[in-house]
């Protein structure tokens, strides 16, 4: 009899520092201030670019490569859906949002 061949995984892990994660809070927190809120989709793409490049999957890093002008762009459509269907959509926009940033997340 042979016995199912098991693959070895390596380790997960993130490395990023608590000061980093306090810098970039601060520094998307001040982008989405000074810019009333047309800021934000920059603002997200760069915590999740700072995210992916401290995080390592079963060996291997990840890469971001969504652009805020790419955000910006779902996040009018979102807006207006929602105006369309008073409100309504507004119910879709966080799960929308995590497909957006997932598409764009990849091993580098």
């Amino acid at each position: 009899t042979s016995r199912p061949c098991r693959q070895e995984t390596q380790e997960s892990s993130f490395d990023g520092s608590l000061l980093q994660l306090i810098g970039y809070n601060i520094l998307t927190f001040l982008l989405s201030l000074c810019t009333l809120g047309i800021g934000v989709p920059w603002a997200v793409c760069m915590m999740e670019r700072w995210e992916c490049k401290h995080t390592v999957v079963e060996g291997r890093r990840l890469y971001f490569d969504g652009t805020g002008l790419g955000l910006f762009g779902s996040y009018l459509k979102w807006f207006l859906l929602s105006i369309v269907t008073l409100g309504i959509y507004a119910l879709w926009i966080p799960i929308k949002m995590r497909k957006w940033t997932t598409s764009h997340k990849m091993f580098a």
